[in-house]
């Protein structure tokens, strides 16, 4: 679809401006939240309007929209990740252009990170993604069975694990996403207080484009932001 650059400015510097106000609200500045912008259906070149405007994270949901706007991306001033659910199949498409996957939930999606990370000679980062609203149509691991798998892929080369990744149920109110925004930070804090061997808790990346300052006053990292920055998105049918 088309978008209007100037909207993109104005939308990017309203975000940035909430970013800080929440972060401020809880002792924290702009510098220690990452806004990522979520790039799917949107065209490079718009992609790289908001790069010019400082954007410096971008992600993508899905593998084939990923390669196919590769060659357009201004990777100089900006870090690629891959924010969607990934097959294990499609690993080697994206093993060597992403800086950060941040959707793994199981053992064999690790290993095959791993394997394509080492026939690149590169260490692959990810965050794990947690199901933390237990909803059966969505992936991620449940928030019981993810210290087993912490434990299970710490060793596993060519691979670091940065944190975690989740996206909660659609909520009707600010209090509702609350509360799974603070289970999520409570399970981050208790995470990176075992002080697990190859394992770094830098990353909570929650919030999107309806919910990412409160996600921020309750712990978030890493916001990823989609329509409020480049407006609604249209999918073919």
């Amino acid at each position: 679809m088309a978008r209007s650059l100037a909207d993109v400015e104005y939308n990017y510097h309203h975000i940035c401006e909430e970013i800080a106000r929440a972060a401020e609200s809880v002792g924290k500045t702009a510098d220690d939240i990452t806004f990522l912008a979520a790039t799917k259906t949107v065209d490079a070149p718009t992609i790289n309007h908001a790069i010019l405007l400082g954007l410096r994270y971008i992600g993508e949901n899905r593998v084939q929209e990923l390669l196919s706007k590769y060659g357009e991306y201004d990777l100089e001033h900006a870090s690629l990740q891959f924010i969607g659910h990934l097959q294990t199949n499609k690993v080697r498409q994206i093993v060597g252009k992403v800086d950060l996957i941040q959707s793994v939930d199981s053992v064999k999606l690790a290993q095959e990170i791993s394997r394509c990370s080492i026939k690149r000679n590169t260490e692959t980062g990810i965050l794990l993604e947690v199901n933390i609203g237990r909803e059966e149509n969505k992936s991620g691991v449940l928030p019981e069975q993810l210290e087993e798998l912490l434990y299970q892929i710490r060793d596993i080369p060519a691979i670091k694990v940065r944190g975690l990744m989740a996206i909660p149920p659609i909520c009707e109110n600010a209090q509702e996403n609350r509360k799974f925004f603070d289970k999520m930070r409570n399970i981050f804090l208790d995470i990176d207080s075992k002080n697990i061997d190859n394992i770094s808790m830098d990353i909570l990346s929650m919030g999107m484009s309806d919910d990412y300052a409160e996600a921020i006053r309750c712990g978030a990292t890493m916001v990823r932001v989609g329509s409020a920055l480049f407006g609604a998105r249209y999918y073919p049918a």
